[in-house]
């Protein structure tokens, strides 16, 4: 990376406790100035040479006359012209220069540590951190380490950053005080280099240090996919104490990724009677519960939600505002109430997201018939930029499929992805598509892509390996493909689904009854809920086959893979 723009990076993340530490105290007497008519000249004869295009000239001068007068403002100016000379070395001689005529000059020493690091010598920046931090009051300790993660992360080598940082904070380790925000910045650190074991012992350690800080909880929310049998129990206890609603909300988020929807619901419950003017729980809450298939409750969160913030809502509630006001019509439409669905988007913000709003007015317009109508609204739509076009083609395509113009959105998509043959949604989308087609050999070709270019990502596998169970064929590589999303993604209740699924075509009944009907309770879905029906009715179970086809009905009473199940068995709700 170019010094200076290394350097643009490094100044965007000064930390506010080492600036504010560098302004003088009110009760301090100025030092007498040094300055007479020699210096004064040669101050004036350096900014000269810096304006006339010799700014090392006018460098050089201002340093020798920061050094006879130990002004710290000289020193910085000389600091400057180095930069502005574009000479790192030089920059980073003034700024030491600087430190050690006046040692107590905490600004200098966030000079050197942003040079150093611009220069990537990130062992020096390590020893340059731990001045900078231990110079300052021990109550602005804290909000300094915090930021240390940000102020390195233009360092390449992650792992040899964090081995730095971790020498630099070995005193903030045993200190009570700064302890909590020495371990979850390290844990940070060390989750970004990919050692996850040693993050997780941070977040611990972190946590026992202080039980109160929020830090170490938030490093353990982010690594809860990865540990959570080690650190879920430390979160649950935590969120059995009275933590702050923002935790308590991401802790419920993350819940939801891991498909735990039960025990994020307790923890929304629990957010919303304890701090019912926290707007942002009442609208996760709602949407939760929508996804769910619990739209009442749903409708009466997100109307909280909508009288908390509708009166002047901040810029980030504005998105928030206009999720609910969609949430509020796709649950009216679902309702058949589509004249209320239609005031509700007529109530959207100024500045609601264009690809959202006519992907929802195009689904209302759908369900009336009016397919004409509703491609327009989604073909009318300008984008703003490069991400909104991508996102166009992919609502669009999701209409399309939606509403059985399949051979349609296969030639949006193709012509999307010769432009762009590394967009891995696009790719997702049109494997899809395949399938629905019927070209079964193009969908694996692209599934393969996939798997290839992200080995991480579970949908892929588990796509191709449903595929192969649904056909009844090549079985045992089905369920191989399967097992494997699920260890990537072992609490997705999809994923289980074709687990079951695979074990059903197999033969293997009440292993597939036992693995569906888990899933089913975890989440309530119309695919799901076909699979799970056609088990229990081969099994002799026809009345409780029965049940679940009509709450599969009521969830999604044109999900494709139910209404052929319901055909197939000719069940008459």
């Amino acid at each position: 990376m170019k010094f200076w723009f290394r350097l643009a990076l490094l100044s965007s993340c000064v930390v506010g406790a080492w600036a504010q530490s560098a302004a003088p105290k009110a009760d301090e007497t100025p030092k007498p100035s040094a300055l007479n008519a020699a210096l004064f000249y040669q101050i004036l004869l350096g900014e000269l040479n810096t304006r006339q295009g010799s700014p090392g000239t006018g460098f050089s001068l201002m340093l020798d006359a920061a050094r006879k007068t130990g002004d710290p403002a000289l020193f910085q100016r000389a600091v400057d012209m180095a930069l502005q000379a574009r000479s790192g070395e030089a920059a980073l001689q003034a700024a030491q220069a600087w430190k050690r005529e006046i040692p107590s000059a905490i600004e200098a020493s966030r000079y050197v540590l942003q040079i150093l690091l611009a220069l990537n010598r990130v062992e020096e920046a390590g020893k340059a951190l731990a001045v900078s931090i231990n110079e300052l009051p021990l109550d602005e300790q804290p909000g300094a380490i915090a930021s240390v993660p940000r102020l390195f992360g233009v360092v390449q080598e992650k792992a040899l950053a964090a081995d730095v940082v971790e020498k630099a904070l070995a005193q903030s380790f045993s200190q009570k005080a700064t302890s909590a925000a020495a371990w979850t910045t390290m844990g940070r650190m060390h989750r970004d280099s990919g050692k996850i074991s040693r993050a997780v012992e941070a977040a611990t350690q972190g946590h026992a240090a202080d039980p109160q800080a929020t830090g170490p909880l938030l490093l353990a929310l982010s690594l809860l996919v990865n540990a959570n049998s080690t650190l879920k129990p430390m979160v649950d206890a935590a969120m059995k104490t009275d933590v702050v609603p923002e935790l308590r909300m991401g802790y419920a988020r993350t819940l939801v990724g891991l498909q735990l929807y039960p025990e994020a619901l307790a923890q929304l419950v629990m957010l919303n009677a304890k701090h019912p003017q926290f707007a942002d729980g009442w609208l996760i809450h709602g949407l939760v519960l929508q996804e769910n298939g619990q739209l009442p409750e749903a409708e009466k969160r997100l109307e909280e939600y909508i009288r908390l913030v509708a009166q002047s809502p901040t810029p980030e509630q504005q998105a928030g505002l206009a999720e609910a006001l969609m949430s509020l019509a796709q649950i009216a439409q679902k309702q058949g109430q589509l004249d209320r669905a239609n005031q509700w988007l007529s109530r959207m913000p100024a500045g609601a997201d264009p690809i959202k709003l006519a992907s929802r007015q195009a689904d209302l317009l759908a369900q009336q018939g009016r397919l004409d109508e509703a491609r327009r609204v989604l073909a009318q739509v300008k984008p703003a930029n490069a991400e909104q076009a991508r996102r166009k083609v992919l609502a669009q395509s999701f209409w399309l499929r939606e509403n059985r113009d399949t051979a349609a959105a296969y030639a949006l998509v193709r012509a999307a992805l010769d432009k762009k043959p590394e967009d891995n949604e696009l790719l997702t989308e049109l494997s899809l598509i395949c399938e629905k087609l019927k070209r079964f050999d193009e969908m694996e070709i692209l599934l393969r892509q996939l798997m290839a270019k992200a080995p991480q990502e579970a949908h892929a596998f588990n796509a191709l390996g449903y595929s192969l169970a649904d056909r009844n064929i090549r079985l045992d590589e089905a369920q191989q493909l399967i097992e494997k999303a699920l260890q990537l993604s072992p609490q997705d209740a999809y994923i289980q689904d074709s687990l079951g699924w695979v074990k059903f075509r197999q033969g293997l009944h009440q292993e597939a009854l036992t693995i569906l009907q888990a899933a089913y309770k975890a989440k309530p879905d119309a695919e799901i809920a076909a699979h799970l029906g056609e088990v229990l009715w081969v099994t002799g179970q026809q009345g409780e086959a029965g049940s679940i086809w009509r709450e599969g009905l009521l969830l999604k009473a044109d999900n494709e893979t139910l209404v052929d199940t319901l055909k197939r068995f000719n069940f008459k709700p």
